[in-house]
């Protein structure tokens, strides 16, 4: 089995990722690990928690980072509800995390596993960031780093006309990141609006298959429903994080370039933008694998499968 391990800032889209790659036969989630984003760190660790539960999994969930390397923490309950996952009335509260800390959770699993973790990240990335400067080594020893974040091919952005949330409520991390020597695949928001959109058609297929957890998928969706409906637009909810982590568990049907990334810091509203050197005016070094496209008909063909 594939060892993964995903952090996460655990709001309606992340929770359906985890459950994803909770019900994949050949995944096995060595840990999910928290940080700050969508919702404050104790909030994003009860859902967690919460959705871990549900699925019939002991996979630990461990804390992290409650603010941004060097920003106040903003979050984003009005796009996921005051509870990230839709206000529907869920009992998200009490429950308690594996004890420890999550970047060195991330240091430590990386270390003893070398060259066998797939590392998902589905929020800011202030907690891979901490690991790196702690254990630069880590770049070395991890098999793949799928993120979710930025961009890369298409824009717009989500909380800015140039950013996704991810990547605006931490730049200073993504830099760390994206300079670290990792082998990074980078799953844009923008693949998302393009292939991971859940019109009515969908949300009526997924209702079909009859499931708790494919139920559940889409009533936590109430909020950003709303929100995608008034403010981007969309036929219906999107799901960049689990497109992300389809892309994860099957990359052959993606088309990729490999390409010179780096990270807009500020001031806005350039904050938190993605740049990629398409045509190599600025001469950057390759470091990013950007995903240009992953087919509709093949994410929601897993997906249903795995909520099935």
């Amino acid at each position: 089995m594939r060892k993964f391990l995903i952090d996460t800032d655990t709001a309606s889209d992340d929770a359906v990722a985890m459950c994803m790659a909770l019900q994949h036969p050949d995944i096995d989630v060595v840990g999910f690990t928290v940080v700050a984003g969508n919702v404050p760190l104790d909030q994003a660790v009860q859902n967690a928690l919460y959705t871990v539960e549900l699925c019939g999994a002991n996979t630990p969930v461990i804390a992290g980072a409650g603010a941004p390397l060097v920003r106040d923490l903003e979050t984003a309950e009005n796009v996921h509800g005051q509870d990230g996952l839709g206000d529907i009335g869920l009992d998200l509260q009490g429950r308690t995390p594996t004890p420890g800390w999550a970047p060195q959770f991330i240091v430590d699993t990386i270390r003893e596993n070398p060259g066998e973790i797939t590392l998902v990240a589905i929020g800011p990335l202030t907690n891979l960031a901490i690991a790196l400067l702690w254990a630069p080594d880590i770049a070395d020893k991890v098999e793949r780093v799928v993120i979710m974040g930025g961009t890369g091919e298409h824009g717009p952005g989500n909380i800015s006309p140039t950013a996704e949330f991810n990547f605006w409520v931490d730049p200073e991390a993504v830099r760390v990141v994206l300079r670290s020597g990792m082998p990074i695949e980078l799953v844009g928001w923008d693949i998302s609006i393009a292939s991971a959109v859940v019109t009515e058609t969908r949300r009526a297929e997924m209702r079909a298959l009859g499931s708790e957890l494919a139920d559940f998928s889409i009533d936590i969706q109430a909020t950003l429903q709303a929100f995608a409906f008034e403010e981007t637009r969309l036929e219906g909810p999107d799901f960049p994080d689990p497109i992300a982590l389809a892309h994860a568990i099957d990359p052959a049907p993606a088309t990729t370039e490999f390409l010179g990334v780096d990270i807009a810091i500020g001031p806005d509203p350039m904050r938190g933008t993605l740049i990629v050197d398409h045509y190599g005016f600025a001469q950057m070094k390759p470091n990013v694998t950007i995903v240009t496209h992953y087919p509709e008909d093949h994410f929601f063909a897993m997906l249903y499968e795995l909520l099935s």
